[in-house]
């Protein structure tokens, strides 16, 4: 998927919410662990019930390469059937990889050729071989971190190296690598303060913004400074949703809060 057509179904469904398929088999519905794949029947029924309100997906792998091959067939069908029923979707992989140049090569065909999703999470340390592979694939997107969610950011993003802060160093030098107009990156909604600055650097690229609910990101904050000409924003909220209820309702629960997002997003487009 092209970024035009991705801002072209954003402009479209007036939403650029991402909703995160982080399974746990001890929070889903009880009533769905008598069926032979839970995981599965669970992403279903999110995806059936909210299609219409997001742009796209993002499982984080290690809620299904925790349940060894199981979790990952049950990854596999959920790509599969987004791929075929809800092609207009934008699907990433949120597995944060990023090695020597020939593994992550592996890694990019896996996530991109094998089970066919539009994007993969990847970390920035190991520096420009262990990235352009990601990027050598055509129409699809490497999500670099560049300044994340969690309390634990601090250690190094944000520290100076050379009076500049590591995370800006990360944005600019990634300008430089072959193929960066397939890149994308992380931003947490926690750093909403930080947004003026990275679209600076940035100002034409995408940003997918976890943090949104659950971990205190406020949407407004986000989109004060985050917002560019082609919206330029994945807002992702991943148990505010999915979560949003544990009885048999669960799918109808997850649609009202993915609507109260996407409401919000609506007012904030026009």
């Amino acid at each position: 998927m092209t970024t035009h057509q991705l801002e072209f179904q954003i402009r479209k469904k007036k939403s650029f919410l991402c909703i995160g398929l982080d399974v746990d088999l001890e929070l889903i519905p009880e009533h769905l662990l008598q069926f032979e794949d839970p995981i599965f029947e669970f992403n279903k029924a999110i995806i059936d019930a909210t299609h219409q309100l997001c742009v796209a997906y993002k499982p984080n792998t290690a809620f299904y390469e925790a349940y060894g091959i199981k979790g990952w067939q049950s990854l596999k069908k959920t790509i599969d059937y987004l791929n075929a029923f809800y092609p207009e979707i934008f699907t990433i992989a949120d597995a944060k990889r990023g090695d020597i140049g020939n593994t992550s090569s592996r890694y990019a065909k896996a996530f991109f050729d094998d089970l066919g999703f539009d994007s993969v999470t990847v970390a920035p340390y190991m520096g420009k071989d262990s990235v352009e592979p990601f990027l050598a694939f055509p129409n699809k997107h490497t999500i670099l971190l560049a300044l994340t969610s969690n309390e634990g950011a601090f250690d190094f993003q944000t520290k100076k190296i050379n009076e500049i802060e590591l995370y800006k160093q990360v944005l600019e030098t990634s300008k430089a690598w072959k193929n960066s107009n397939n890149l994308m990156y992380v931003v947490g909604a926690t750093k909403a303060e930080y947004f003026q600055e990275i679209r600076k650097i940035v100002p034409n690229a995408f940003l997918l913004v976890p943090g949104v609910g659950a971990q205190g990101g406020r949407l407004e904050d986000v989109c004060e400074f985050g917002l560019n000409s082609q919206i330029g924003l994945l807002i992702n909220s991943s148990r505010g949703i999915i979560y949003a209820s544990s009885l048999k309702d669960f799918a109808e629960k997850a649609q009202l809060k993915a609507k109260e997002l996407q409401s919000e997003m609506e007012k904030i487009m026009s």
